[in-house]
């Protein structure tokens, strides 16, 4: 489990120190700021979840917002404390420190800071962060696990 908790405190650092270097790039050179033809980094204040669905509760949506994330975070801890995987305490970790990251956010800010800002012309993904990144790979990495997991636990049965 220790390592687990080291994986979230150093998801959840990284991400608290991009976001605060990446904001005073912002304010001292603008946003957005054009880093290639397909990526800016931007400022963007996301009140709501994932594609700022949910983002016109106000203040009791944003309370609500950070009860869910902090359950969310004690279920996936008290999930790490009896798995026996490292591979999937290392990923829970990815999730807990991304979760504790943007609830840090929420407190702070009163919205998630996100900044990447991948487009294809006109057309462009919803901004996201390091917490956001770190969410999705540690979710990813849990999935594969239990679909190769299941592929061996099928082969030993037969």
């Amino acid at each position: 489990m220790i390592l687990g908790l080291f994986v979230a405190l150093i998801a959840f650092i990284l991400d608290q120190l991009s976001k605060y270097y990446v904001f005073r790039f912002v304010i001292e050179n603008g946003s957005p700021f054009e880093v290639c033809d397909y990526f800016n980094i931007v400022a963007a204040f996301n009140k709501g979840v994932s594609f700022s669905m949910l983002d016109g509760g106000g203040l009791w949506g944003r309370v609500a917002l950070i009860v869910f994330a902090v359950c969310v975070v004690l279920f996936l801890l008290h999930w790490m404390k009896d798995e026996n995987s490292t591979f999937v305490r290392v990923s829970l970790g990815l999730i807990i420190g991304g979760a504790l990251g943007n609830v840090a956010d929420r407190l702070r800010l009163g919205a998630v800071y996100d900044f990447l800002d991948f487009h294809f012309e006109a057309y462009h993904w919803p901004a996201f962060n390091l917490a956001d990144s770190f969410i999705c790979i540690g979710a990813f990495l849990i999935v594969l696990h239990a679909i190769f997991t299941r592929k061996k636990t099928k082969e030993v049965k037969k």
